[in-house]
């Protein structure tokens, strides 16, 4: 098959029905993705590329909102370990967000309004069900690749454990097999933010035009601290204070502003979320991240999940990663080990913590680009 597409061109599809873990079903899913390059005739050159909690489906083209470029360009794109030119790639945009796919935002057929809080509460394993749909939908038996960081490397496991003949190859980067108690501790703070604001309204907040954007900026101000390592956070602002026009320099307000750069910068990154961001589907993602535990779906042992594949995997992990730290990662590894997988691992070096897997990395780029290239 012959799947012909513009570089990053965008696409939606109507797909279902989906029964979910929780128990309940979806009778249409809708589902928003972007493909770069085209898929060979024999319809083997495919990699799925997951992303994170906050990302979406335009991984190496600008966003429609922001218009900042794409999320991992870095990695995708001309001459890069992802390439157009070799790769036919699609990156869709998770069951339960707010970029096109089916999620609290999106409307109900059956009410004709916003599903809110009605929607039903997803996992990553109904993430990644979703994204099988679309494979079909594209005429992708298999995939050469599933790549992934933090919550996307979450899928590209699910999706090795799930679907095991349609992965030839996994890499998963700066991720876990489950949330330990700190990550779902975190995460909580967040919600609670979130539905803390009057403006929430129990999730029916649509069509008001005025969203919990309070909770929701303190929310992402709270994650945000774990995604990055001390050292960086010293190194980027230490205890410099913010300039301010009716103070001199290096002068503290004795209030309650943002005195210091630190703090400046976190309601920064805080008020840029809540312009393309829904809060409802920051409750859902976050709770399907928290209800993650590879383990437990398969008998309590997580080399279970890996027994008999023959999918290879590629593990990377970062040494100032708080969030995921490396020991998480080994504990993967180990569990494919057990179970008779193929699996290599690094650690990487980087001042950056969990994010480092976003930025400029010519280590990770290396060795995403050799284990991709030692499958082909």
């Amino acid at each position: 098959m012959q799947f012909d597409q513009r570089f990053g061109l965008g696409r939606h599809v109507t797909l279902g029905p989906l029964a979910l873990d929780g128990g309940g079903r979806l009778d249409r899913v809708d589902v928003a993705y972007e493909t770069y390059g085209v898929l060979d005739a024999d319809a083997s050159n495919a990699i799925l590329i997951c992303h994170a909690l906050t990302g979406d489906q335009h991984v190496a083209s600008a966003h429609p909102r922001t218009g900042k470029p794409g999320w991992w360009t870095r990695m995708v794109g001309e001459g890069k370990p992802i390439d157009p030119a070799r790769h036919f790639v699609i990156c869709a945009n998770v069951l339960g967000s707010c970029m096109g796919s089916s999620g609290p935002a999106s409307i109900d057929a059956a009410s004709g309004r916003a599903w809110g809080m009605a929607f039903p509460v997803i996992t990553i394993r109904d993430m990644v069900r979703a994204q099988a749909l679309l494979l079909d939908h594209l005429g992708v038996p298999a995939l050469a690749a599933v790549v992934g960081g933090s919550m996307g490397g979450m899928q590209a496991l699910s999706w090795a454990a799930t679907y095991p003949q349609r992965v030839r190859a996994a890499v998963v980067i700066a991720s876990t097999a489950r949330h330990t108690a700190q990550n779902i501790a975190f995460h909580e703070v967040g919600r609670q933010a979130v539905m803390a604001d009057p403006k929430w309204r129990g999730g029916d907040y649509y069509g008001q035009d005025d969203p919990p954007a309070a909770g929701l900026a303190v929310a992402r101000m709270a994650a945000h601290i774990t995604y990055l390592s001390e050292a960086g956070l010293t190194e980027k602002f230490g205890r410099r204070l913010q300039g301010r026009p009716d103070a001199p320099d290096g002068a503290k307000s004795f209030g309650f502003d943002a005195d210091f750069q630190v703090e400046s910068y976190l309601r920064h990154q805080g008020i840029a979320f809540v312009d393309r961001f829904d809060a409802n589907s920051y409750l859902y993602i976050t709770r399907a991240m928290d209800y993650f535990d590879l383990a437990e779906e398969h008998g309590g042992r997580l080399a279970n999940a890996f027994r008999g594949t023959g999918t290879r995997f590629c593990l990377v992990s970062f040494d100032t990663d708080w969030l995921y730290p490396t020991a998480e990662s080994r504990a993967i590894v180990h569990a494919l080990n057990a179970g008779g997988a193929a699996a290599s691992f690094v650690e990487l070096r980087s001042p950056y913590g969990h994010d480092a897997f976003l930025l400029e990395s010519p280590e990770l780029n290396r060795v995403v680009d050799g284990f991709l290239r030692g499958g082909a």
